[in-house]
């Protein structure tokens, strides 16, 4: 049998609602375009790219003189988003007000990322493969590592910092496991609402993550088996693609 992919966004997706999993990952159905999604897309492009510049270039105005060709970059993948964003001024005033606020968190011009966008992955087991993508990762000359996550919402409400930090703990894991180094900070920089939290990962905290993708692997392999995902209705479902034919919603 092929091994099981797990991803953040896959663990997510089962955790979340096994029969978007399923609708996902095993019927792979086409879904509509979120704007929220694709606006998050052209950030992460231009936040990517600002760093392709030297140092002392690294400022909004470089930032914000990225949007037009990456849009259109962007556009040209997807043509129907241009159909969907109706005013594209409001759209790209949006995007020029997020990279504003990043400017206010980070100094993007006083130091070197080392990986952007770098994949990570490993066999969590025979039956399972672990991998995901970071949006940057810092390793200082001293040697220690921070994972940094870009996310163009708003921070989570105080009490679900450690749900929000559950994807950057498998992207710390697979560094370990890997490299046999603990990273020593994780942050997430949310320019919805311009805070930035920050956690410090132990050994403790990594194996708990392990643990927790191993059952969640054997439950999406249970599923599999047994042809059997079953509906978890909640306030998510209204952002849902498949709700139309969701047995949640039409029975």
């Amino acid at each position: 049998m092929d091994q099981i992919r797990l991803s953040p966004s896959r663990v997510g997706d089962f955790t979340n609602c096994p029969m978007l999993y399923k609708y996902r990952v095993i019927d792979q159905l086409p879904e509509s375009i979120s704007l929220d999604a694709e606006r998050g897309t052209l950030v992460h492009s231009i936040l990517h790219d600002l760093f392709e510049s030297v140092a002392s270039e690294r400022n909004l105005l470089k930032a914000q003189s990225l949007i037009d060709s990456r849009w259109q970059a962007q556009m040209e993948s997807k043509p129907e988003l241009g159909a969907l964003v109706v005013n594209e001024k409001e759209w790209k005033d949006r995007v020029s007000a997020l990279l504003s606020t990043y400017f206010t968190l980070e100094k993007p011009a006083e130091f070197e990322p080392t990986f952007r966008e770098i994949h990570v992955e490993m066999d969590l087991t025979q039956e399972f493969y672990l991998h995901g993508y970071i949006d940057r990762l810092d390793i200082a000359p001293t040697g220690e590592v921070r994972i940094v996550d870009y996310k163009t919402g708003k921070s989570p409400k105080p009490g679900w910092e450690d749900k929000a930090f559950f994807q950057l703990r498998i992207y710390a894991l697979i560094y370990w496991r890997s490299h046999g180094v603990i990273p020593k900070l994780l942050q997430l920089i949310y320019l919805g609402n311009g805070n930035v939290i920050k956690n410090v990962p132990n050994e403790n905290a990594l194996i708990s993550t392990e643990k927790k993708l191993l059952q969640i692997g054997q439950e999406i392999s249970d599923a599999m088996d047994k042809n059997y995902w079953p509906t978890k209705p909640s306030r998510l479902c209204d952002w849902c693609s498949f709700k139309p034919i969701c047995p949640a919603h039409t029975a």
